[in-house]
């Protein structure tokens, strides 16, 4: 049964029965390419706007380097997540956008925003 055909007690079931340490997990493949300080940040800004010019996305991200900024890029365009354009006029620029791929993490976020607003912005606990 593919996960996505799962439901969230048959997943807990089928992550409880892999090795503790497997290659087989998704969860475990997507916290590694989600993984470090900048990624996501980069990943919510470029969803949030179509496109962003690299000056624009480092004023939008407080607190990373250029080189942190270019190495984060990097990564996720290896990665097939970001895309790079290269307009070659005058002056000449680049622009990043999210692929398809890239987009389709807009559901975590989404998921993430309504834990964050229960849990951290309401302050409730779960008592």
């Amino acid at each position: 049964m593919k996960i996505n055909e799962m439901n969230a007690d048959d997943y807990l079931e089928f992550i409880r029965k892999l090795p503790i340490v497997s290659d087989e997990c998704p969860v475990l493949k997507t916290l590694e390419l989600c993984s470090g300080r900048w990624r996501l940040h980069v990943l919510y800004q470029l969803y949030k706007q179509s496109s962003f010019r690299f000056g624009e996305l480092r004023r939008a991200l407080t607190g990373i380097t250029s080189t942190m900024l270019t190495a984060v890029l990097r990564d996720l365009i290896d990665n097939k997540m970001v895309h790079r354009e290269q307009f070659n006029e005058i002056p000449p620029h680049v622009e990043y956008s999210l692929t398809e791929r890239g987009k389709a993490i807009f559901p975590v976020f989404f998921e993430m925003a309504k834990w964050g607003e229960k849990y951290l912005l309401d302050g409730e606990d779960e008592e």
